[in-house]
């Protein structure tokens, strides 16, 4: 394949309104260059922040070369570190979740404390200073129910997310929430190709028959409004929403990098079941209406959220190499809500389940037929495919915004 040799101009040429090249789904260089222009600089969503319920119980997550450790302190703070020992680099905590009153490096037992102070270093001499050797923080964010980290030296912007979408979030009460199923699937796919296919319903019909029974296939409803403006049954779903007190508004920031809004389900839907309606008896959050539809919110490059009133799902998106992405799902539910009782588990997750293993082959022929030597960009449906080009606009700006014009091999 004959492509220029550098990411700006591979952009520049991109034709509007189509897909990208090829290089940018398989292309070892470009998929560098995604992770340290954008995995490594942005806020990435880690995990709810019910995952940390107790002190000192801690999580780990890999962002490509980075190995993090996120733990919640004796002073109930959730923070989070490089998970590297500032003795000879060893990982100090190998699972990928546990309960520690001290962060132990197995090597040579240097014992940090929760807020990352190094505590004991067994024989260093009467000159060594251990305030100068606690462990390297990582920016952590915990808001409304959601960890989020960034691995920038300096982080961008976080506020302007938080303030626009905690009164959204909030009234689901994600603090008093616990996690009732947790999956990871390994998609063959470019990490692209997994938020291209969640930003359109246009596959929906032929391919996810489960999630069809109750998400609208409407591309007024999945798709995203450049000005604003929805049909008259989403604007009745916003107004009679708000009078009980849950935002449901469409909200999107200048940047296109996060989008809010409480759509409705299909017509006497409650929750993403076979039967349409709550899979949670003991609700989760305050909102009263049974058929209050689902908050949908995104924010790139690592999740979107459906949250419901009975219980809410969160997905995390992890680039693993240029054909490979991990997708993570959390099924959240209210704390005190008990298995066999409030809810049934395969009730409750059954619907994504199926719709993440569907999108998984989707993704993955995807990728297989953009491997092909034939392969050439084709255009977008300007009625259903509106959000996938929203998707690439916000990839294409952020990275000709941050890539100087270096030399990129790409295939």
């Amino acid at each position: 394949m004959n492509t220029p040799s550098s990411l700006p101009e591979l952009i520049a040429r991109q034709k509007p309104g189509h897909a990208l090249e090829q290089a940018f789904y398989t292309s070892p260089e470009i998929f560098d260059a995604d992770m340290a222009q954008i995995f490594y600089r942005e806020w990435l969503f880690v995990a709810p922040s019910c995952e940390l319920a107790k002190k000192g119980s801690y999580i780990t997550h890999q962002v490509g070369a980075y190995t993090v450790v996120i733990v919640r302190g004796q002073d109930d703070v959730i923070r989070a570190f490089h998970n590297s020992c500032r003795h000879r680099g060893s990982v100090i905590c190998k699972n990928k979740s546990g309960q520690a009153a001290k962060l132990v490096c197995p090597y040579h037992q240097w014992t940090y404390e929760l807020d990352g102070r190094l505590l004991w270093a067994r024989d260093m001499g009467p000159d060594f200073d251990p305030s100068q050797h606690g462990l390297k923080p990582v920016h952590c964010r915990a808001e409304f129910g959601l960890i989020y980290i960034c691995l920038a030296d300096e982080a961008p912007d976080f506020d302007t997310f938080a303030e626009t979408v905690r009164p959204y979030v909030e009234v689901h009460d994600l603090a008093n929430a616990k996690v009732a199923y947790q999956s990871s699937i390994i998609e063959k796919g470019n990490w692209k190709l997994v938020w291209e296919n969640n930003r359109e319903c246009y596959h929906c019909a032929g391919n996810h028959p489960d999630l069809c029974r109750t998400y609208p296939e409407d591309p007024s409803i999945t798709g995203v409004s450049a000005d604003g403006t929805f049909p008259p049954k989403v604007e009745d779903h916003f107004n009679r929403m708000e009078a009980e007190g849950a935002p449901s508004r469409f909200k999107m920031d200048d940047n296109g990098q996060f989008r809010v809004a409480r759509m409705p389900l299909l017509d006497g839907a409650q929750s993403y079941t076979l039967n349409g309606k709550i899979a949670v008896q003991k609700r989760l959050g305050r909102i009263s209406s049974l058929e209050a539809g689902t908050l949908v919110l995104f924010n790139y490059p690592t999740t979107w959220n459906h949250m419901l009133t009975d219980h809410a799902i969160t997905f995390r998106v992890t680039p693993i190499s240029p054909t490979e992405t991990e997708v993570t799902t959390f099924w959240l539910v209210n704390k005190d809500a008990v298995e066999g009782v409030d809810y049934d588990r395969e009730q409750l997750t059954v619907v994504w389940e199926h719709t993440n293993d569907e999108d998984r082959r989707v993704v993955e022929d995807n990728q297989r037929g953009i491997n092909s030597p034939a392969f050439q960009p084709g255009p977008y449906s300007p009625t259903h495919e509106d959000g996938v080009l929203q998707f690439v606009n916000w990839y294409c700006r952020t990275m000709s915004q941050r890539m100087a014009p270096t030399s990129l091999a790409a295939e």
